[in-house]
């Protein structure tokens, strides 16, 4: 077996695709895990020995979300509105088989990257080129249980991905069950995020903020976890599970939402901005 300087110094992988600089670095801890960099800014870690390892704090919250949306090996209909490495989808294949699933992606040259260096042949994952909401616009009505959002422009959210137009059209997509989630990537006084929630407020019953408290506290730059259904979310199991993380986190719900959103309010097409630039040198956040 190498040892772990070996595997820090394997081949790194670099490539321009069509938006941007692309890296996959070798994780020296894992010898099949592989971070992948857009511009410098992690986008994604995968590990192709076990796809139900999750680094990314955020992601970790995300597949909580998918563990709890049904029985556990129940398939689910997972459309993925950003594709990065395809790590959620590689997890969902993985403890929920038979699911279907489509991931969109904007970046063709990144998509055969993934697909030449990280393949994820046989687990059913249908990879499109388009816009996310072009793509959005073709789903059929009530036909999706998971709808995760975690677009990227480099390393932000564009603006049209933001608007309340686009959270109508991703919640007209969902089952009576379904679940909207997205990344949303912020800091400081978390205006960005707290726009995304109010937009929330107003399209759906049920709406939940997973986040860390130092981000909450505007403590440091990262992802908060944003969900809307219109049935009622696992809530307490997501309490208890997000607490036992290693990184763990708060779960806004109820009225803490609406005092998080303030008076914050859902931005139009027309006024809708991309989500906040990282400061320099922002990385995520894996696990340990």
């Amino acid at each position: 077996m190498c040892g772990r300087a070996e595997r820090a110094a394997r081949t790194t992988v670099r490539a321009e695709v069509d938006h941007g600089h692309a890296e996959l670095l070798g994780d020296p801890d894992r010898p099949q895990g592989w971070t992948l960099l857009l511009d410098g800014t992690a986008q994604s870690h995968v590990d192709l020995d076990d796809p139900t390892h999750l680094e990314f704090e955020y992601v970790r919250r995300l597949g909580h979300v998918v563990d709890l949306m049904a029985p556990p090996a129940a398939p689910l209909r997972v459309l993925h509105l950003g594709g990065g490495a395809w790590t959620l989808a590689r997890y969902v294949a993985t403890t929920r088989p038979r699911s279907t699933q489509q991931v969109v992606e904007l970046d063709a040259e990144l998509v055969e990257l993934v697909a030449s260096q990280l393949p994820a042949d046989g687990l059913g994952i249908e990879v499109t080129v388009a816009d996310a909401r072009a793509a959005l616009a073709r789903v059929a009505p009530r036909s999706v249980d998971l709808l995760v959002l975690d677009a990227f422009a480099g390393a932000r959210t564009p603006a049209h991905l933001t608007s309340t137009e686009f959270l109508d059209s991703a919640a007209d997509t969902l089952t009576p069950a379904g679940v909207y989630a997205a990344n949303v990537a912020d800091g400081g006084e978390l205006s960005f995020a707290r726009s995304q929630v109010a937009a929330a407020l107003a399209r759906f019953a049920e709406v939940a903020v997973l986040a860390s408290p130092e981000i909450l506290h505007g403590r440091r730059f990262g992802n908060l976890v944003l969900l809307g259904s219109a049935a009622p979310l696992p809530v307490d199991v997501l309490v208890r599970r997000t607490a036992a993380d290693p990184f763990p986190a708060r779960v806004l719900t109820g009225e803490d939402v609406g005092r998080f959103a303030g008076a914050a309010r859902g931005p139009s097409d027309r006024t809708a901005i991309p989500s906040p630039q990282p400061p320099p040198g922002f990385f995520g956040r894996p696990a340990s």
